[in-house]
């Protein structure tokens, strides 16, 4: 009776082959399911990331690049003029600041943000060299030679410069005044589009004059001495005298 209810037994256990086809079936229907959901969320999930991820380079460029121009400097070319070595067009600025870097000593660089062609595209690139008093009546394209160059902004991202006095009126160039901007405005442009961007901002100039203006024995013209912020006191560090009425962008 054992071995009769054992052989009885053993026939039941497993599946049929029509249980099999209908479990297959099942798991291909879910498959497919899965597989349609899947092909209808994942690229919006890769446009959403890159976006994302683009967003964050453009914001890492705009902080440095903002960094950099809150740094420059009022400093003559040369020995006989009184205006700044500063020359702002709508795709370059040259400016001077202190010297920035693991190997950089005390000094000052020229650094130049601007587009160049890399490999047939253009390219947002920040390249430097060391300040030193040019000959009077020289060029600055004849004396000064950039290198070190830094890759900010790849396309099809284009970035633009503007420039503003105190006066806030934005000028497509800003070269050959006795100070400097007070603040500069950069755009980020889809360059496939031309849509400016929302992470467009301000970046704010800390000096627009020289030390000597907020000396009782300085000598400045009236057009110099309008980047001075009035009641500042003798001596004040070149770097807390902002002139600055506002910065705006959001990243």
């Amino acid at each position: 009776m054992t071995a009769a209810m054992h052989q009885e037994r053993a026939g039941e256990r497993g599946f049929t082959l029509i249980e099999t086809i209908v479990a297959l079936a099942l798991m291909g229907l879910v498959l497919s399911a899965l597989a349609s959901i899947t092909a209808q969320w994942l690229p919006n999930w890769n446009r959403g990331l890159s976006r994302i991820q683009r967003s964050e380079v453009i914001g890492i460029a705009l902080q440095r690049i903002g960094a950099d121009l809150a740094a420059a400097e009022y400093v003559p070319p040369d020995r006989d003029t009184r205006h700044p070595l500063f020359e702002g067009s709508e795709l370059s600025v040259t400016f001077v600041r202190t010297a920035l870097g693991p190997n950089a000593g005390p000094g000052l660089d020229v650094v130049r943000l601007g587009e160049t062609s890399d490999r047939g595209e253009f390219v947002t690139v920040r390249s430097r060299t060391r300040f030193a008093p040019l000959p009077p009546g020289s060029s600055l394209a004849e004396q000064l030679h950039f290198s070190d160059p830094v890759v900010l902004l790849r396309a099809p991202f284009r970035l633009s410069f503007a420039y503003a006095g105190p006066d806030r009126i934005w000028k497509a160039s800003w070269r050959g005044t006795g100070k400097l901007p007070a603040m500069i405005r950069l755009t980020i442009r889809d360059a496939s589009t031309g849509r400016v961007l929302s992470v467009s901002t301000i970046a704010p100039v800390h000096v627009q004059a020289p030390s000597d203006c907020v000396r009782p024995e300085g000598g400045c013209d009236d057009e110099t001495k309008q980047g001075v912020p009035p009641n500042t006191p003798p001596n004040t560090p070149p770097d807390t005298r902002a002139g600055v009425a506002g910065q705006g962008g959001t990243l």
